[in-house]
């Protein structure tokens, strides 16, 4: 309960009151994993697909940069025996859709939950419309958490950052997403 306590403290401080929620979606696979994996010793390095719903929480500047509520489908390739892994994640609103190829660095903390960080592309399907992650193809940044529930399920929460995702503009885009996944 300690270590809630001080996330939760910690976010506060350094988020504004909008942004607390999102991030406790973040953040809940690693919260939440830690009674379940201290009774199901089971590791984490198996594949996954998911989906969930995605915040856009920044605006760039323009007409028609407006931060965007959608959903989002995220999948995981687990590479044998390394710490890495090959994921794929498509972020999707009313007018658009940013799709990304990304790899990750994963860091076990728990016997069923990861934590990982990681770099990749955002190719936006239709440029100039929002998407939950800006109107424009822009590197991207992520860091998230993931954890097994039971055999077949893991649920997972992260953070994606666009650089300079805007178009027209010089503006970074934020994006957090959760969800529900079957690992295979």
């Amino acid at each position: 309960m300690q270590l809630s306590q001080t996330i939760s403290t910690v976010i506060r401080k350094a988020l504004p009151a909008g942004l607390v929620a999102l991030s406790a979606l973040a953040i809940a696979p690693v919260v939440l994993s830690a009674g379940a994996a201290s009774a199901r010793p089971i590791t984490f390095n198996d594949s996954y697909i998911g989906a969930g719903v995605s915040a856009g929480v920044t605006n760039g500047g323009q007409s028609g940069d407006a931060a965007t509520l959608g959903g989002n489908i995220q999948g995981r390739f687990a590479i044998p025996n390394a710490p890495v892994s090959v994921r794929g994640a498509v972020l999707f609103g009313g007018e658009s859709a940013a799709i990304m190829p990304l790899v990750t660095y994963d860091i076990p903390v728990a016997d069923n939950a990861n934590i990982y960080a990681g770099a990749g592309y955002s190719f936006a399907d239709k440029e100039g419309k929002p998407s939950p992650l800006g109107n424009k193809n822009a590197p991207v940044l992520t860091a998230g958490a993931e954890a097994g529930i039971g055999r077949d399920v893991v649920v997972y929460g992260d953070a994606k950052w666009g650089i300079d995702a805007y178009k027209n503009s010089s503006a970074d885009a934020v994006s957090f997403q959760a969800g529900v996944g079957y690992r295979f």
